[in-house]
């Protein structure tokens, strides 16, 4: 399916806590926008260049504003850093129209659970089933009141269906799920936040009948290993030589040099960061490039130099 990718303006933004803000977008062109429902998200290039997926945070069917709610992640490789530092009032991003891969089902009571920014989805969720009347339980897990976004919405929009628990980082404070897993119910658990908490729900919920557990995740993969060295790419158009660090990936380093690059999965499976490859023996570690691509293309977000320098067609 072909992309539709809108110009939408920051029209707004927030801090709704120290490390998330909100942020407002409009059509820059005051067209319509698409329908939004919940669980969807969208795909924005961010200003570092790197695309990034984030969930709206109100469903709608006539939406005039796409709202979402951005953590700056503390090792973030340019998406989330770079809407914070630069997305202002008055931006034009590119943004992808509505997806969803999380998607509500219908007639059924839900069991909603959430960890820190994986509210955003489940917020939007616990919207659409309040206003259609239907059963649902809202689990909402963060470190600490003051980290916690939305906090007095979801208690006006949940009433006694909302439970926070804030554990403060201690492990011995965590949520005890299996008092509401344990017995599978009628209900679809839906789940979002860091991978722990989901790791957890999906190993307390093995038992369930099959298709009754969603889960949404859209954190990047690790793709720096503990033996990677340090090496230089020379970008030939320039003639700049940018040191790339043995724990940062050649995308992450050009644009710590500021050279904006686009990119999207950032894990070497989708072929957005793709570039030629003019000089240098590349380790490939990508999932794209065929045998005869390899020579002279390399994919910057998970490739390295085997040596000591690569040359490349930036």
């Amino acid at each position: 399916m072909e992309r539709r990718v809108m110009k939408m303006r920051v029209a707004g933004r927030r801090s709704l806590t120290a490390d998330i803000e909100e942020f407002t977008l409009e059509p820059a062109d005051g067209a319509a926008l698409p329908s939004a429902a919940p669980g969807d998200h969208v795909t924005v290039e961010t200003p570092s260049g790197a695309m990034r997926r984030y969930s709206l945070v109100h469903p709608s069917d006539a939406p005039e504003t796409y709202v979402l709610a951005i953590k700056r992640e503390a090792a973030s490789r340019g998406g989330s850093a770079s809407m914070h530092d630069a997305a202002v009032v008055g931006t034009i991003l590119n943004v992808d129209a509505p997806e969803n891969a999380f998607p509500l089902g219908e007639g059924h009571a839900a069991l909603l659970i959430a960890g820190g920014i994986g509210i955003t989805p489940i917020y939007a969720m616990a919207q659409s089933l309040s206003a259609q009347g239907r059963a649902f339980r809202l689990i909402y897990c963060t470190r600490d009141a003051a980290g916690t976004a939305y906090a007095d919405d979801l208690r006006a929009l949940c009433g006694d269906r909302l439970t926070l628990h804030h554990d403060g980082g201690d492990p011995e404070r965590l949520f005890e799920f299996w008092d509401v897993l344990g017995e599978p119910t009628d209900a679809q658990v839906y789940c979002c936040g860091p991978t722990p908490l989901m790791e957890e729900v999906r190993g307390m919920t093995g038992h369930w009948p099959e298709g009754h557990v969603h889960f949404e995740d859209f954190k990047p993969v690790d793709v720096v290993r503990a033996d990677d060295h340090a090496f230089a790419v020379v970008l030939q158009r320039s003639g700049i030589t940018v040191e790339v660090p043995a724990d940062r990936t050649i995308l992450e380093a050009l644009r710590d040099a500021g050279h904006k690059t686009v990119s999207s999965c950032e894990s070497g499976t989708c072929g957005t960061c793709k570039c030629g490859l003019i000089e240098g023996e590349a380790d490939h570690r990508d999932m794209v490039l065929m045998d005869e691509e390899k020579a002279g293309k390399i994919m910057v977000c998970v490739s390295r130099a085997k040596g000591d320098h690569l040359v490349l067609d930036l």
